[in-house]
């Protein structure tokens, strides 16, 4: 076991903290891609998501996916790590009469540094589902399925490819172990099984009242851009974290994180231009997080050039991708599907062609002389996530449907009214007070208006 680094720790803490901002961007991203009746709700979903998905993490989450496993890497011990036991023992603080520390350790990070940091991939994958079932899904509904989702899917996919044999627990999850398969920070196990449990939850949820006929376009594109800003800063956190250290490895994920994603933007905004004749600001948004989720997987294993490559291919594909649900009729809101699933299954199968071996990952892509080794494993990988998260998605959102008596979804009028007041009895922007006696913007009130601009209304109306 490697020896307690406190350079390590301090980048993990600061990792931590970026992908945890990460939750509130996305919050940002959705919110202003929604219409302006049901953007506290869109935020509520992913905000609601850390407080939930936090303590089911701590209480058995975190066993379930880094405990020993129980059952031939296919799922750590539930009770290993219960509400973290065994993992707070032993001295954290040096003093001159106890100078050593002694606590359980993560590669060179204290294990409570890793629990953290794991915490928010959990939170941020269940919110990432939620932008497919905008403007219509029960709150209750949503913080249900939340949880029976991130128990019964993400914390056993999460063990397949982030559990490591001899580091996080006695034998690792299949996926990282057995098959081989890279994944470096979450292409299958965060996009790939979100994309997909997306589209499942959208499918059994139904179709927004008035979609497709009615034009639902985003209510504050500001908000959408700096949402997608501040998921760019955070996925510093998310990308070069996951090398759970302050290593040459973090910088060789950093660089190709910052590449791809330009690449991606630019990519994107080709599309659109060449598509639809304009390049617009929610396309280089849209173009900036398909970047970020194709390079997830991939950025410890492709050069610099091949992170171009991967974030130009995957983003490319992805804006084409958007439309799909209009000609397969399901109601992927806000594009989850088409940004997180394509983009995943791109940067995760693109590295079998753009692996290279002189990279952390030390393996070879077809276009590097490996054949298709890499191929097949990055492929039979992203096939497993995905069979298991659509239909055991499919399965938990049947249920929850028949526990809330078959109406997982507000109802036509409440939907026509807006979810953030019949769900939550707020209001994203208050209106009222912007308006005069007439009902007119504007228009001074009699309490507040001055007695020269009295004098002026009293003039215009003897007019």
């Amino acid at each position: 076991m490697d020896a307690f680094n406190s350079g390590d720790t301090a980048w993990m803490l600061t990792s931590t903290a970026l992908v945890l901002f990460m939750t509130p961007g996305l919050a940002f991203f959705y919110g202003g891609m929604v219409r302006s009746k049901s953007v506290l709700n869109m935020m509520m979903m992913s905000l609601s998501s850390m407080g939930l998905v936090g303590v089911l993490w701590v209480l058995y989450g975190y066993s379930m996916a880094f405990g020993n496993d129980v059952g031939g890497g296919l799922l750590g011990s539930p009770t290993e790590h219960w509400g973290l036991k065994g993992l707070f023992v032993g001295n954290y603080v040096a003093t001159d009469a106890a100078p050593d520390v002694s606590f359980p350790l993560v590669g060179s990070i204290p294990a409570l540094v890793f629990v953290g940091f794991q915490a928010t991939f959990a939170i941020i994958t269940v919110a990432l589902i939620s932008g497919a079932v905008a403007d219509r899904m029960k709150f209750g509904a949503w913080l249900l399925f939340a949880g029976i989702w991130a128990t019964v899917v993400y914390f056993p996919v999460a063990h397949w490819v982030f559990s490591f044999d001899g580091v996080t627990a006695e034998t690792g999850g299949w996926i990282a172990n057995q098959l081989k398969a890279i994944d470096f920070a979450g292409g299958t196990a965060v996009h790939i099984n979100a994309g997909v449990a997306a589209l499942a939850l959208a499918i059994v949820v139904g179709k927004r009242r008035g979609w497709p006929r009615e034009p639902m376009r985003p209510h504050n594109l500001t908000l959408v851009m700096l949402g997608a800003g501040i998921l760019w800063f955070g996925w510093f956190g998310f990308n070069a974290g996951s090398a759970v250290g302050s290593s040459g490895l973090a910088a060789y994920a950093m660089i190709n994180t910052i590449i791809a994603t330009c690449a991606a933007m630019l990519a994107w905004l080709l599309v659109e231009r060449i598509r639809d004749g304009k390049a617009t600001s929610l396309g280089a948004a849209s173009g900036v997080v398909a970047g970020l989720v194709a390079i997830t997987p991939a950025c410890s294993s492709v050069s610099p050039m091949g992170a171009i490559a991967v974030g130009a291919i995957a983003s490319a594909l992805c804006a084409l991708a958007v439309g799909l649900k209009f000609r397969f009729g399901y109601d992927d809101s806000l594009d989850v599907v088409g940004v997180h699933l394509v983009g995943g299954l791109a940067g995760t199968v693109l590295i079998g062609f753009f692996a290279d071996p002189g990279s952390g990952a030390a393996v070879a892509g077809l276009f590097y002389g490996g054949g298709v080794d890499q191929l097949w494993r990055q492929v039979v990988g992203a096939l497993a996530v995905l069979l298991y998260s659509g239909i055991l998605t499919f399965v938990i959102a049947l249920i929850v449907k028949a526990i809330f008596g078959g109406k997982i979804r507000i109802s036509p009028e409440d939907e026509a009214t807006g979810i953030d007041e019949t769900e939550h009895a707020e209001t994203s922007y208050d209106f009222s007070s912007h308006r005069g006696l007439a009902g007119t913007a504007g228009t001074p009130r009699p309490d507040a208006a001055t007695p020269q601009a009295a004098a002026h209304v009293a003039a215009g109306k003897e007019s």
